[in-house]
């Protein structure tokens, strides 16, 4: 075979076979098909797409090119969770201990932030001593001994992945479908876990715009999760505004920990508690959203959490830590109405530039600052009433606080905000 007929073949709009996609992965893991080759082949795939059965083959291809985890020591149904990416996403942060709660093993791999979305490593990097690498052995014994672990991928985990994904980055062919769906999938699927819960994000600040392109990618994943033996379960939530209050690494952990006490917002804490109630029913166990919430305000999520920290390092008392930034300014209504949109897109940018995020993967964090809203979508605000707090150790400009106040958007009307916008099983 050759690279360039493969890249011809699909260039032309033509399927390639399981044999194909194993030597194209195979060749590009060990050397022999170069970038720039990969990188026509994958410019090609966005514009002519993939069958179904080819986004199988490569998926499994990029599961083979790398160290697939056994996850059979641990007793139950073992589940995890994966997010397509979103701004002030803390919800692994809350989930995870929460499905843990109730006896069911979680045994989670997650990922850094890029560019406007953060990542939930990061996050837990804010706190004090907290270890994301661990090894695989070390990883299932505190499964066993405490029902959760999130620690970083290993190296030798997908590949293919690793690479292809490093590409696509610098390549423009990040957003299409068959690619993000194998993408992602490899790593789930070569993590271990039984059952599967796909949080696909829509809107202004997801990879998926609109409704029906992220359907497509749900349905898609799902179908890969099934195909082979993995309880999967996909939902579509929204992601024009961001999730929760805060954005930021510390800001957020300081969140997750309010909802972890029962003390978050009602909608926040409603849209993990369903996402939970999924969750739970891939493991087998049925319980009513009631009955989930109760263990956030009895205290057995936050043991759960609090259990994972120390485990993993992590210093207790740093864990409840306020921030600690040059200023904390305070951004206020200048009229009376409704909130009608915050931009997820531009408020994580705008997070990004205070330091909260990376523009490139070789920044570094500044874990302390970030946005913390007072008010989200459909809530009302009186003129003068803070609607936000930026959190910064940079001198902020005029025209940076105006940008900030023009993305705040306010109508005489109120907008119902809504989290989960469809289940794909």
């Amino acid at each position: 075979m050759r690279t360039v007929d493969l890249i011809q073949k699909k260039r032309n709009g033509e399927a390639l076979t399981a044999e194909e996609i194993k030597w194209l992965t195979e060749g590009y893991v060990d050397g022999t098909v170069p970038d720039y080759q990969m990188a026509a082949f994958a410019m090609a795939t966005y514009f002519q797409g993939m069958t179904t059965e080819e986004i199988s083959h490569l998926t499994m291809e990029m599961v083979a090119s790398g160290d697939q985890i056994d996850l059979s020591a641990i007793s139950g149904i073992k589940v995890d969770k994966h997010s397509t990416g979103g701004v002030g996403d803390k919800v692994t942060l809350i989930l995870v201990p929460l499905v843990a709660s109730f006896d069911v093993p979680v045994a989670k791999m997650s990922g850094r932030g890029l560019g406007h979305t953060g990542g939930t490593l990061d996050k837990l990097e804010a706190i004090k001593g907290f270890k994301i690498e661990q090894s695989q052995d070390n990883f299932i014994k505190q499964v066993q001994e405490i029902g959760l672990s999130v620690i970083g991928q290993s190296e030798n985990l997908v590949k293919a992945d690793k690479l292809l994904y490093a590409l696509r980055d610098v390549t423009a062919t990040v957003d299409i479908i068959p690619l993000i769906a194998s993408s992602v999938m490899s790593k789930k699927i070569a993590a271990g876990a039984d059952a599967i819960l796909l949080d696909v994000t829509v809107g202004d600040g997801a990879f998926m715009k609109n409704i029906d392109d992220a359907r497509e990618l749900a349905q898609t994943m799902v179908s890969l999760g099934k195909a082979v033996g993995r309880q999967t379960v996909a939902v579509l939530t929204d992601m024009s505004q961001p999730v929760g209050r805060a954005i930021g690494n510390r800001l957020e952990i300081l969140e997750a920990l309010d909802i972890l006490q029962g003390k978050g917002r009602d909608d926040v804490t409603s849209f993990i508690c369903h996402l939970a109630q999924l969750l739970l029913r891939l493991a087998g166990v049925d319980k009513t959203v009631e009955e989930i919430h109760a263990n956030l305000e009895n205290g057995k999520a936050l043991a759960k959490f609090e259990a994972m920290v120390e485990a993993q390092g992590g210093d207790l008392k740093d864990l409840y830590r306020q921030p600690v930034v040059k200023e904390i300014v305070e951004v206020k209504s200048e009229k009376d109405g409704y909130i009608a949109a915050l931009p997820a897109l531009e408020f994580g940018l705008f997070a990004m530039k205070l330091g909260a995020g990376r523009a490139v993967k070789t920044d570094v964090l500044d874990y302390e600052t970030g946005i913390v809203f007072d008010k989200k979508v459909g809530d009302p605000v009186k003129t003068g009433e803070i609607i936000a707090k930026i959190y910064t150790n940079q001198i902020l400009s005029q025209k940076e606080l105006a940008d900030f106040q023009k993305n705040v958007k306010i109508d005489t009307e109120v907008i119902q905000a809504q989290e989960i916008l469809d289940i794909i099983s």
